[in-house]
């Protein structure tokens, strides 16, 4: 060990392999882990003072190899290093090209970021002669209360340990409770915290949960990293998932309340808290991993979420203004809503959702009910039972007629004969009371417990002019069809109270997707009906559901559907999603005029028809399940710099999450940080530090840093930001490799 002390003490011991001193004047230069040990104080007694003054001892790093060395002289100007070439070696070597001297400014600069050596300070011991007890005592007795003596100075001053702190070094004091730095950073223990974070269904991928992670103060003091909580919910709101009406996040939404209780459901971010210990952030997301992942890495059934509900948003738009259809006149309830309404709810089966328009209003499902009625016999019978008292042949007449087919059977379940004696199957041992609440608890779980309801209004209004349904029920029980000892009257009142619970489009579209998905609710994950009953429903919607026009629908739409004389259509898009559209006025075939025109210009725009797989079939039509644009890595890197340039962050993030490296340079060099520093805009500029982790001093083939850049572009408080995060300009990153080797 090579010692220097400083004024005023011994000389230097023999020197000691392996370890270098580094003076007070060079502690800027230094970075690393420095401890202050305390050798205990001098003897004041004792015939001879102790001077103990601190010194800083590093623990060398491994030996540079002969080649390194060689590189960094020609990282000077050639002229230089030649002369410093052959006074080493006393040979000379061609110039280095300026790309061999990035090459080689890169490497070091990399290196740079390897662990660095230990650093303690130390109080060391120097005997020297003293003067009389006496004039100790009298110089002691001068000095004044409190006041340390200069002699005895057991760690450094303030003035040291600022230059240390500027430098980037954790000072403490060993044994020292009060100290107020760590040996250990925040940043190291924030890469500890994200090392545990390995399964992906425990825990919230840490290249994710850097994303949300602040590091900084608005005023551009370092702090604890926390998790910015409106930034996590912003993007979690992107991806299509609804945080604050979800039940599989409706625990972690609690955790996140600023209520101390912690069990306030809250509605908005006005409820959340702004900031949580990453700690914490990653205990209360583990139960939801699995989904946040899923989401947050754009894994979910349709990736680019906006970029659909854009599309929807223009057909919706275009609908608008149509006029055409009268709403159903036969009941009075129905005739009295108004004609203008229009709504437009999608929820896939991941849960993701989108809602336009009058999605809110509650109305009645009518003949939507069939369907539902269907699934939930088949569920719990099986479908030869069922099928003993109905067929599934699409019957060519109106959906009221009364008919059989040629096995003196209703056609299918999705028309009023069919329809009624799907009802005298349903529970017909139970009582009319706990048959309806039976029912309408299956409603509810297939729409993940969202609204609903009953129309007594409705249901009294339909009953006073259902002559029709009532002839219906007398025919069929004149052929046999109900099952023995069936209740007419009771079996007809249950058909009008199924016809009259109600819905907003938003809850009928999770029961669409419930039929999606399988019979498994998207956003409960809660079985509802059996992956049997699911298809044979879906295989009639398909052929029978929108009555007479039926044929045509499967031909142009090619999707199951269900449409009810109250404006509603249900339409399923198999392993998808589910749609309800609403618009009260009818077409002359009983199904909603704009519903029907929906449909077609979403099978126009998106390749949904159940034939469009076929190859060729879809035409340029989009396809929501996949991302639209495939991209090389290189076009990927080309577009993060556009992006950067732009301050696109939505596009950054996106590359973010797809594992783009942002350190990537162009032809000349040139990172994304480079970019956005002379773009001058000072958030990208920290999401490209903070987030993406970005090197905050690469080296263009100018050898120009992004300091280099805000200065020479006078990005003031991007520059102020750089330098607080380690920013130098090239020519001292120059200088350091050059001092380096």
């Amino acid at each position: 060990m090579v010692e220097t002390e400083r004024k005023g003490t011994p000389p230097p011991k023999k020197e000691k392999q392996g370890k270098k001193l580094i003076s007070g004047t060079d502690k800027e230069n230094v970075n690393g882990n420095i401890q202050l040990i305390d050798n205990g104080k001098a003897d004041s007694a004792s015939p001879t003072s102790v001077d103990q003054t601190p010194k800083i001892v590093v623990e060398a790093p491994a030996k540079v190899p002969a080649e390194a060395k060689q590189a960094s002289l020609n990282l000077k100007n050639p002229a230089d290093a030649r002369a410093d070439q052959n006074h080493v070696t006393g040979k000379t070597s061609p110039e280095m090209s300026p790309q061999e001297t990035h090459d080689k400014v890169m490497k070091w600069n990399t290196d740079k970021m390897a662990p660095t050596p230990t650093i303690k300070i130390e109080t060391v011991e120097h005997q020297t002669p003293n003067t009389s007890s006496t004039e100790n005592e009298s110089k002691s007795s001068k000095k004044k209360p409190g006041k340390q003596n200069s002699d005895k100075q057991n760690y450094p001053t303030e003035e040291i340990i600022s230059g240390l702190k500027k430098a980037g070094i954790d000072v403490v004091k060993e044994n020292d409770s009060k100290s107020v730095m760590s040996t250990d950073s925040e940043g190291s223990r924030l890469d500890r915290l994200l090392a545990q974070c390995t399964d992906d269904r425990k825990h919230l991928s840490p290249s994710l949960l850097r994303l949300y992670i602040d590091e900084m103060d608005e005023d551009g003091k370092f702090h604890m990293p926390k998790v910015s909580i409106r930034e996590f919910l912003k993007h979690l709101k992107r991806t299509g998932l609804q945080p604050f009406r979800d039940p599989r996040l409706a625990s972690l939404m609690n955790s996140l309340s600023n209520d101390p209780s912690g069990v306030l459901t809250i509605q908005s971010e006005i409820g959340c808290k702004k900031f949580m210990e990453v700690e914490d952030f990653i205990e209360v997301t583990s139960p939801v991993a699995y989904l946040l992942n899923k989401a947050l890495s754009s894994n979910l059934i349709i990736p680019e979420f906006p970029e659909f509900c854009k599309e929807i948003t223009a057909i919706y738009n275009t609908l608008l203004p149509m006029k055409g259809g009268e709403n159903a006149q036969y009941i009075p309830q129905l005739a009295r809503v108004d004609p203008d309404q229009l709504g437009i709810s999608i929820c896939t089966i991941d849960g993701q959702r989108f809602n336009i328009g009058n999605t809110n209003v509650p109305f009645c499902i009518q003949s939507c009910s069939k369907a539902l009625n269907y699934a939930i016999n088949v569920a719990e019978l099986g479908p030869e039972k069922v099928h003993q008292h109905l067929g599934k042949e699409p019957s060519g007449v109106g959906f009221n007629q009364i008919s059989l087919d040629k096995k003196g059977l209703p056609h299918n379940p999705m028309i009023n004969p069919g329809a009624i004696a799907c009802c005298s199957v349903l529970k017909n041992n139970w009582s009319l009371d706990d048959r309806f609440d039976f029912t309408i608890g299956e409603y509810k779980k297939m729409a993940g417990q969202e609204f609903v309801g009953f129309s007594n209004a409705t249901f009294l209004s339909e009953k006073s002019c259902a002559d029709q349904n009532f002839a219906i029920g007398y025919f069929l029980r004149e052929h046999g069809v109900f099952p023995k000892e069936t209740n007419l009257k009771q079996t007809l009142d249950l058909y009008f109270q199924l016809c009259s619970v109600e819905a907003t489009c938003e809850s009928a579209a999770v029961i669409a997707a419930t039929l999606a998905n399988g019979g498994v609710c998207p956003t409960t994950q809660e079985s509802c009906l059996t992956p049997d009953s699911v298809r044979n429903t879906l295989s009639l919607m398909y052929s029978c559901g929108l009555y007479d026009y039926s044929g045509e629908f499967a031909f142009e739409v090619g999707l199951p559907g269900k449409s009810g004389v109250a404006g509603s259509i249900f339409i399923v898009v198999p392993n998808l999603m589910g749609i309800c559209v609403w618009s009260p006025p009818l077409d002359s075939l009983g199904n909603s005029f704009r519903g029907i025109e929906f449909a077609k210009m979403l099978c126009k725009r998106f390749s949904f028809h159940q034939y469009d797989c076929i190859s060729g079939g879809g035409g340029n039509k989009i396809d929501p399940r996949r991302y639209q644009t495939s991209e090389s890595k290189e076009s990927q890197i080309v577009n993060m710099l556009f992006a950067a340039s732009a301050a696109d962050t939505v596009l950054l993030r996106k590359y973010l999450q797809s594992g783009v490296d942002f350190n990537m340079p162009d032809y000349d060099g040139r990172t994304a940080l480079h970019l956005s520093v002379c773009g001058g805009n000072l958030t990208v500029v920290k999401f490209l530090v903070e987030k993406a982790r970005c090197n905050i001093n690469p080296l263009d083939r100018w050898n120009s840093t992004p300091m280099d850049d805000g200065c020479t572009y006078e990005q003031t408080a991007i520059v102020d930001y750089l330098k607080k995060r380690g920013g130098v300009k090239g020519e001292v990153l120059l200088m350091q490799a050059s001092q380096q080797y």
